[in-house]
């Protein structure tokens, strides 16, 4: 019998998921604060973050906000974007420094970001400014 089979993880489900991923908010903020002031991380990464910001909260959308399901999904794509774009600009060692949560949800953060990134095609993410 192997380790996996003596000791299986109880699946959970989308409520508990999601409540992880709410409770995870005020630490996101922080981190983005902080990261923010710091002078270690260039300006046009922080810019780049802010313009992602005023996207989400403006009325305009590629995809309108009223379309049930999915009207939120380029906002959450811009946001993931813009996070791997600003937290992959500070490196992994500033983020720790800054970050209040435990290492496991920093770790579910960072995939969560990546997972944005990953999703844009490669010659827009060259677009991106360094």
């Amino acid at each position: 019998m192997s380790r996996l089979d003596s000791n299986p993880v109880p699946k959970r489900d989308a409520r508990a998921i999601a409540l992880e991923a709410v409770l995870l908010i005020p630490n996101i903020v922080k981190l983005l604060g902080r990261i923010a002031r710091d002078p270690r991380v260039s300006v046009k990464r922080k810019a780049f973050a802010a313009a992602a910001m005023i996207y989400v909260v403006s009325p305009i959308d590629l995809i309108p906000d009223f379309i049930a399901g999915i009207g939120q999904l380029d906002d959450l794509i811009v946001v993931a974007i813009a996070l791997n774009h600003l937290i992959d600009g500070a490196g992994r060692e500033l983020v720790d420094e800054h970050w209040d949560g435990s290492e496991d949800s920093l770790d579910l953060v960072l995939a969560a970001t990546e997972w944005g990134a990953e999703i844009v095609p490669g010659p827009l993410r060259k677009l991106l400014p360094g």
